[in-house]
């Protein structure tokens, strides 16, 4: 669950700077036949270093709560802002 304020950071790309061939103004400094792997330091890394403050599930975006948690919680996965009254919700504990 992500709140309409946060909607806006979910759109990043797996690989933001295209490489456009023949464009001779290359800002992106990438070098013909470079290999990716090598050069880690722009990628967008899809599992990073944060964990979920209730479960210490790895998350797979950047955000305090994964998925399930958030929506066990009614919070924002982002931010933890409360999105949603669960009083009156019948929920399992898994």
């Amino acid at each position: 669950m992500v709140c309409t304020t946060c909607e806006k950071k979910l759109s990043k790309l797996a690989c933001p700077e295209k490489w456009k061939e023949g464009d001779k103004k290359d800002s992106s400094g990438r070098k013909v036949n470079e290999n990716k792997l090598l050069t880690k330091s722009k990628r967008f890394q899809p599992y990073g270093q944060s964990k979920c403050k209730i479960c210490k599930q790895a998350l797979h975006q950047d955000g305090i709560y994964c998925q399930s948690c958030a929506f066990a919680k009614g919070l924002c996965s982002l931010c933890g802002k409360v999105i949603l009254d669960i009083k009156s919700y019948k929920q399992s504990a898994k």
